[in-house]
């Protein structure tokens, strides 16, 4: 089957659900580790004596790094539920 026939074939109620929440759940997932990564960016504006009990455990950029990371994975998240490709390796 060619994937423009794949791409018009119509899902059955069963796929629907499975596309509707893996997609909300990647949109949550997606807000937390986004929501995580800016908070570790932004860890000393937000709250100071906090970035420094984390900073006497962490290096800095350690935690910046990780929190660079965890924005770009929550919109990866975010972009793979919007596309909703669950069901092409079936």
């Amino acid at each position: 089957m060619a994937l423009e026939e794949f791409e018009k074939e119509q899902m059955n109620e069963r796929d629907k659900g499975y596309v509707r929440m893996r997609s909300m759940m990647d949109y949550g997932m997606g807000i937390l580790w986004t929501g995580m990564g800016l908070f570790l960016l932004l860890i000393k504006k937000i709250n100071p004596s906090l970035a420094k009990n984390l900073a006497e455990r962490f290096d800095e950029t350690a935690l910046q790094v990780f929190g660079g990371i965890c924005i770009i994975y929550g919109l990866f998240r975010i972009y793979r539920g919007f596309k909703k490709n669950y069901l092409r390796d079936r």
